[in-house]
This record gives structure tokens, C-alpha cells and sequence, in this order.
């Protein structure tokens, strides 16, 4: 990352124990290239043991990772940077509205049977992720599931979750996928109001619906890193830390962006 990057992040890193006086040996690594590692692994889709000699061993790296994972350390940095773009932008730091959705994708040979299924709508044999984002398209929940899994059924544990995280969430953007109890459910339960946005019957070819978009927009973002674009993680929560890496690696450029005069 770039020295702008590192001046935005630096501050949300969480303070080593040592530092804190509660004992312990300094870490031998400094966070600034451990993250570098863990940011060139998702980038560009490499395996833990082909990771450069210019960075830290593997197994150090992947100790970090599993620690931010099983702790939720990753998530909480991650929502650390959300709240930061969405005040250099102007917004409030918690969102009112935002638009769920899921995308379906191949999974590896290591991913076992308990967490893999087949799609039959996009024919595809693997893993499906769910998400909630924001209308700035910033992920607000994440959830993996195999692919055979029903979007209503796990937008009522995913919507559960966001709608716990965030008080101030009173609306949520679906497609006709999430129709039927669903609707009901999350208003009765949640308190949340979920707007079907459907496309018409007399419109033919692609056509931009309202909102929709903005998950599209981010599945595309996710495609970008390459870790993302088949899923090759062994455990539903490694994939679901993949995905925050991922937005994590977005947002701090858009900071890095912010400030071009500290570039």
C-alpha cells in the first residue's frame, strides 16, 4: 500500500498487547506488511505457500488472517473504513437504506460437499454469497452458503444480522427472488421494509433497474480481486473474510483518493 494508505489506516489498527502493558513479546512482523501480504494474496489470487520473498512467511501471514477471522477483527476494521468513506462522501457513518442480493460461484476441489451445492437457476456447482450493501454499494453483511441454498432462506438470517448491526437500517432494495414470507417476516420481526424492484414484462434486452445496480456494481468489484473469482477457501468464514478483504483493499484507496495533496 501506498504511504497515503498506511497514514488513513494506521490509526484503526488495533494497539498490540504489549504496547498496552499486558505482557507479551513484540510482534516480529509490523502490521503495515502483513497487510501488504494479506492485500497482495486477494488481489492476485495466489495460494499461502506461493507468497513472496518480499514478504513475511506464509504461515505468519496466515496466522494474522485466521486471528482477524475467528476474532472478527477483520469485520470491525472493515466497518472502521465503511464509516470513513461514507463521512468523506458526506453520509452518515450508519445507513438508512440498502439492497440485498446474492451471487453464485464455482467452487474449488478443496471446498467438501457440506458446503457446496448446485444452482440449478445459474447452473453452477459451488458456493453462493450473499450480501447487503448500502447505496454507495459498501458492504454492510456478508454470508456464504452453498450454492443450492435458497435466498430467501438465508436473507432471513443475513437481514437478521445487518439489521442487529445496524439500528438505523429501515429499508432494503431486492429483486423478485426475495418475494413471498420474507416480506412480511422482515417487517414484522426487523421492523424493516423490503421494496421489490422487479423488471417490467414489456421490457426486452438489459435494461439498468433502479437501485439493483448498486449490487451488481459490487459483485463486479469483487471480481476484480482474483482470490474472489472462484471460491477456494476450505471454510465458509475464510470466504467470507475474503470478502471483506477485498472491500477493505477498495475503500482504502478511495481514503488514499481523498487526499491527493498527502500524495
Amino acid at each position: 500500500m501506498t504511504d497515503v494508505e498506511w497514514a488513513a489506516i494506521r490509526p484503526l489498527l488495533p494497539v498490540p498487547g504489549w504496547l498496552r502493558g499486558r505482557g507479551g513479546q513484540p510482534e516480529a512482523y509490523c502490521h503495515r506488511v502483513i497487510l501488504d501480504a494479506i492485500r497482495y494474496l486477494v488481489d492476485n489470487g495466489i495460494k499461502w505457500r506461493a507468497m513472496p520473498v518480499d514478504f513475511p512467511p506464509w504461515d505468519r501471514v496466515y496466522s494474522f488472517f485466521r486471528r482477524w477471522r475467528d476474532h472478527g477483527l477483520v469485520r470491525e476494521f472493515h466497518d472502521w473504513l465503511r464509516g470513513r468513506v461514507r463521512e468523506r462522501l458526506g453520509r452518515d457513518v450508519e445507513p438508512t437504506a440498502g439492497v440485498i442480493d446474492s451471487q453464485s460461484v464455482k467452487a474449488d476441489a478443496v471446498v467438501g460437499t457440506d458446503s457446496r451445492g448446485f444452482d440449478g437457476g445459474k447452473q453452477i456447482n459451488g458456493r453462493k454469497r450473499h450480501v447487503v450493501v448500502d447505496t454507495l454499494g459498501l458492504l454492510l453483511g456478508v454470508m456464504v452458503t452453498a450454492a443450492d441454498t435458497g435466498d430467501r432462506t438465508a436473507a432471513q438470517v443475513l437481514l437478521r444480522q445487518v439489521a442487529d448491526a445496524h439500528h438505523l437500517l429501515e429499508l432494503v432494495w431486492a429483486d423478485g427472488g426475495y418475494t413471498g414470507s420474507l416480506v412480511e417476516y422482515c417487517l414484522a420481526a426487523l421492523a424493516l421494509v423490503v421494496a421489490i424492484v422487479k423488471r417490467r414484462h414489456d421490457q426486452r434486452g438489459f435494461v439498468v433497474l433502479p437501485k439493483r445496480w448498486i449490487v451488481e456494481r459490487f459483485f463486479a468489484h469483487l471480481m476484480r480481486t482474483r482470490r474472489l473469482v472462484r471460491d477456494f477457501e476450505r471454510r465458509t468464514t475464510s470466504a467470507e473474510a475474503m470478502v471483506y478483504w477485498s472491500m477493505a483493499l477498495l475503500m482504502t484507496r478511495r481514503l488514499a483518493r481523498s487526499h491527493p495533496s498527502r500524495a
